[in-house]
């Protein structure tokens, strides 16, 4: 259920959640546990900001690309790995 929810978080979304986990590990009070917990989740959520941007650019190429005459064609995220 959490990978559902990563997929459905917009890029926005996925920014303030890690500028919160950033947050918390500056002040350095956390527990070195915790601090590894959200450590691991910051990490996972850079990855996946990553990977938005990599596609919103995938989209932009795909339009630049296209002749001025030529049919739009849907993105499929799905299909880009």
């Amino acid at each position: 259920m959490a990978k559902a929810q990563e997929k459905s978080q917009s890029f926005e979304q996925t920014l303030k959640e890690l500028e919160n986990i950033v947050s918390k590990l500056e002040v350095g009070n956390l527990p070195l546990d915790d601090a590894l917990t959200e450590f691991e989740k910051g990490v996972k959520l850079a990855k996946q900001g990553q990977t938005q941007l990599q596609k919103a650019e995938q989209r932009i190429q795909i339009l630049l690309s296209e002749s001025s005459d030529a049919q739009l064609q849907n993105f499929n995220a799905e299909n880009e790995s």
